[in-house]
């Protein structure tokens, strides 16, 4: 079985309600071109404010799932018939904040929520100032296009979750990222392949474009992409345009490589201990 996956990598257009309509259009143009699940980038309708820390950009919050922005998502998600993964900043209650991608099934059904575990505090990255640390674990997602998982921009530095969401069952990880030129950027095509590899299922990452001066120097290279089961690298974006990337992602490869190494088989979870001790 194949699936069409979109992945839609742009740059901030001044304001909240631009973004949200830019994107609509994007979800349109995947749906044009046969998408059935999507993903947006990380807080897809704002600026990365964490460049700089001020309680003004608070303000971005929303409920998940109860505000304007889930709701029309999945509006557009059944219009479409199409799987949307998308990262916001959600509100859980006064003064509690999470970076959040909320999942919405084809059928526009709000199936649920993943909560970025690991929050770095580093210049640039003021993250610790806007977001408490996920709370929710690992969920797994069972969707119209399969068993879907979400991990989140520093997230991938870190291969326990995406483990774990391969012992959950999914069979395709999405990992949505504001992430800049310099320290990381040879990481890019190393830590993500490398959770496809060990894990045996498709990833599908994305990254913003382009520089938003009022906020820092941060310039965002897109270079979204998606991997198979094997690490291959299928579909990629422009390091700097605009762009909505797609790729048909053969589903009977995750079997297919889990048959090959069976790197689920041979774990020793015995022998770990030592890696959960703080």
């Amino acid at each position: 079985m194949k699936v069409k996956a979109a992945l839609a990598q742009l740059a901030w257009a001044g304001d909240k309600d631009a973004m949200v309509a830019k994107h609509v259009k994007y979800i349109e143009q995947a749906a044009q071109q046969g998408a059935k699940v999507m993903c947006l980038q990380e807080l897809f309708y704002g600026p990365y404010f964490c460049q700089v820390q001020d309680t003004k950009y608070y303000a971005y919050t929303e409920a998940i799932p109860d505000g304007p922005t889930t709701k029309l998502l999945q509006v557009l998600a059944k219009k479409h018939g199409m799987v949307l993964i998308a990262p916001m900043y959600e509100e859980d209650g006064p003064g509690v904040y999470y970076n959040t991608a909320a999942v919405i099934d084809a059928d526009g059904k709000y199936i649920g929520k993943y909560r970025k575990t690991h929050i770095p505090q580093v210049n640039g990255f003021w993250e610790k100032f806007y977001f408490r640390p996920g709370n929710m674990g690992y969920p797994v997602f069972d969707t119209a296009v399969g068993k879907v998982g979400v991990y989140i921009c520093y997230d991938r530095h870190f291969p326990e979750g995406a483990r774990a969401l391969g012992l959950a069952g999914a069979e395709m990880v999405f990992i949505p990222s504001a992430t800049s030129r310099g320290l990381s950027m040879h990481l890019w095509k190393i830590e993500q392949t490398a959770h496809a590899i060990a894990n045996g299922y498709w990833v599908g990452t994305i990254n913003r474009v382009g520089k938003e001066a009022d906020f820092g120097p941060n310039d965002y290279y897109g270079t979204s992409y998606f991997a198979d089961p094997r690490g291959k690298i299928v579909a990629e974006g422009s390091d700097k345009d605009e762009q909505l990337v797609c790729a048909d992602l053969d589903m009977d490869l995750v079997r297919e490589v889990r048959n090959t190494w069976q790197f689920y088989r041979d774990r020793r979870p015995d022998m770990y201990e030592p890696l959960v001790k703080p």
